[in-house]
């Protein structure tokens, strides 16, 4: 009985693997069957614009495709089943997300497709236009809607149109109109046409959708209906009824959402990732307006999975991090190469949940946690992963290569994923024992030392370091006394002194870097004089004049001090600030001079 069932179960599997027309692979899988591999299927796209969907309730999944065209021109929505395409229609914008939900409890219960296109979602129930929502406009800037309007009037040439655009697209928060955009690309000879020609129409300005997903509303059966979840241009998320499509949540981030990944029921409590362009991961929860935690990578992120309970990051240094929904690091995992794509793979018959990174050597390697499971070697670097349901098989792996090929692969019934190739749980490193030296008589002979006399060694520290506050605070205090202090305290002058001498003697450079501490009140009318010992210095001026003082400028005023001692003595130099036809001085400052180097060698 064991035989005749195992016989069957290659036969059906032979069956499946002929629906899709087999070819040659480079290195066998033992865990997957080659099903298919067309290398000029001209399919461009990404992990997010794919789809797998019972779109006409008849068992048979079809995938979905949000096709970018070759080099990003003539967008495309596809729609296959096998290896065929079943559907193909053009988009008026490149596509930025896919994905399928259903609307409503009714029967059938066929799902809705839904496509985020430059600003809007198209939904489509049974591969027909159903529905097109668009996203809100947004205020225009002020500055640019009063400029059309003068160059509606004949007002201004568009010459001056364009300087006066560029002006306020460079200062202004608010970012400019599309029409804007376009009329600031235009050449001289162009300028004329375009403006007589959107003169007179109205200024909107259109934000776009980065990024889509869905959420459960009230229930989290496979089969419940779901919400639309929109991350915006204008850093917005919004969360969209799924039968009248009007809008039930919106949410502020603090920059553009790129990835989104969603768990929970929005009608009871949800949690919300959002990785943003600004290098960080925001998590939202349910009526709370603004992100509740903040994760902070220090690279770009290029991909967001949750497996379980654990969100799993891709970042252009290579490397895989595992975060709990906290913010806090679980584990980091190294590639070999940069990772361009990733994606989940859920086995449902065997509870796996694990995550796929396609990475640029041509590699699709599957973890769970940290922990490497199967490595997938692809003819061409791997842009988008999908795994899930296709025709009649359940876990079947979709990928699309660099340049445009599409392989499909069947993972086997008898496949089981083991831990290999993978580093699990803490380093080999953490494992070696650490050559600790033997305790010497020395150190047991301290440690008894300080058990025994433990609150007299703590007395003593205690008196030094009063000690030292003490002679700290005398020696402030001396310093007030003797006014040795470089900021005036006087209201009616502010004023602040910093003296630097340069020079190694017998001759020094002495600077005076003297500065108008107000708000903005000039100061005319100082003098700098200087007290020293004549027996041990000389200096060509005893005072001068200060210029005019302008408020927040430093002044430097510079003189020379000439060093008459040739026994190695110093002394200090004071230096006080006043004003003519007063003998208190503003400001005062002791400098204390270097012993002459010169001298002191000869």
């Amino acid at each position: 009985m064991a035989a005749a069932s195992s016989s069957d179960s290659d036969c059906g599997r032979a069956e499946s693997a002929q629906l899709f027309p087999s070819s040659p692979s480079n290195e066998a899988s033992s865990k997957w069957l080659d099903a298919h591999y067309d290398p000029v299927a001209n399919i461009h796209t990404f992990s997010s614009c794919l789809a797998l969907a019972d779109l006409h309730g008849d068992g048979e999944y079809k995938l979905v495709v949000g096709d970018l065209g070759p080099g990003g021109q003539h967008p495309r929505l596809k729609v296959l089943k096998g290896p065929t395409v079943l559907t193909e229609s053009p988009l008026p914008a490149l596509p930025a997300a896919a994905a399928t939900f259903l609307m409503e409890q009714h029967e059938p219960r066929t799902p809705a497709l839904a496509l985020a296109s430059g600003p809007c979602v198209y939904v489509y129930k049974n591969l027909r236009p159903y529905f097109k929502f668009s996203l809100p406009q947004l205020p225009p800037n002020p500055l640019e809607q009063d400029l059309w309007n003068q160059a509606k009037e004949d007002r201004i040439d568009p010459l001056t149109l364009k300087e006066m655009l560029e002006g306020i697209r460079e200062k202004a928060e608010v970012p400019l109109s599309v029409q804007s955009l376009r009329f600031l690309q235009l050449e001289l000879r162009e300028m004329e046409a375009f403006v007589s020609q959107h003169k007179s129409k109205s200024i909107k300005r259109q934000t776009v959708i980065t990024t889509m997903t869905t959420l459960k509303k009230n229930l989290a059966d496979e089969d419940a209906v779901s919400c639309l979840v929109l991350g915006t241009e204008n850093k917005e998320l919004l969360v969209l009824d799924p039968e009248a499509f009007i809008i039930l949540a919106k949410m502020s981030l603090p920059s553009v959402p790129v990835f989104l990944d969603v768990s929970g029921q929005f009608d009871v409590e949800f949690r919300l990732a959002a990785a943003c362009r600004n290098g960080n991961i925001y998590i939202l929860r349910r009526d709370s307006k603004r992100p509740k935690y903040c994760i902070e990578l220090s690279a770009q992120p290029v991909g967001l999975v949750r497996v379980h309970k654990v969100l799993v990051v891709g970042s252009t240094q290579d490397s895989l991090h595992g975060f709990t929904h906290k913010g806090k690091k679980l584990w980091t995992v190294q590639m070999p190469a940069a990772i361009l794509t990733m994606n989940l793979l859920e086995q449902h018959s065997r509870g796996l949940q694990a995550v796929m990174a396609g990475l640029a050597n041509g590699e699709v390697r599957i973890y769970r946690d940290k922990t490497l499971l199967n490595v997938i070697r692809t003819p061409d670097a791997v842009t988008s992963l999908c795994f899930g349901r296709y025709g009649r098989e359940d876990n079947t792996l979709i990928m699309t290569t660099r340049g445009g090929g599409l392989i499909i692969k069947i993972l086997k019934r008898t496949a089981v994923f083991v831990e290999g190739g993978g580093e699990a749980g803490p380093p080999p490193a953490q494992a070696l024992k650490l050559n600790v030296p033997r305790k010497t008589r020395l150190y047991v002979d301290q440690t008894l030392r300080e058990r025994e006399a433990g609150t007299a060694m703590h007395r003593t520290f205690q008196t030094d370091l009063y000690l030292l506050r003490l002679r700290t605070a005398r020696a402030y205090v001396q310093a007030l006394e003797s006014s040795l202090n470089p900021v005036s305290v006087t209201a009616r002058e502010p004023l602040k002194l910093h003296a630097v001498v340069q020079g190694l003697g017998p001759t020094f450079k002495l600077t005076l870097h003297l500065q108008n501490t107000s708000a903005a009140r000039p100061i005319l009318g100082l003098l700098v004089c200087f007290l020293y010992n004549e027996v041990l210095y000389a200096l060509p001026r005893a005072f001068f004049k200060v210029p005019l003082l302008v408020p927040g400028l430093s002044y430097p005023l510079e003189t020379f001090v000439e060093s008459l001692s040739d026994k190695g003595i110093s002394d200090i130099i004071k230096v006080l600030v006043l004003r003519e036809g007063q003998s208190a001085p503003l400001l005062s400052a002791h400098i204390n001079m270097p012993v002459s180097e010169g001298l002191a060698a000869a």
